[in-house]
């Protein structure tokens, strides 16, 4: 099960941008409120998780609204990973 801080840390690698989501919640606007954080941020954090927790997001099992804020984000990993 991955955890909000793990999910903070991998995106915040991934757009190098280090120590800005350290505030953030679930309840935070993840696209459209991190400038940073674009399509290719999207692909790279669904295989960065893919590749590190063993699971598989298809590409009709995502929607926009998951990627809305930290918590559904972290809702849909979590659910594929169960």
């Amino acid at each position: 099960m991955l955890s909000l801080d793990e999910l903070k840390s991998i995106i915040a690698d991934i757009l190098q941008i280090p120590g800005r989501l350290d505030g953030l919640g679930r309840d935070d606007t993840l696209l459209g409120g991190i400038p940073e954080f674009d399509s290719m941020a999207v692909v790279s954090v669904l295989t960065t998780v893919e590749d590190h927790y063993g699971i598989t997001v298809d590409d009709d099992e995502i929607s926009a609204e998951d990627f809305e804020t930290f918590g559904a984000l972290l809702d849909l990993l979590n659910a594929k990973a169960a």
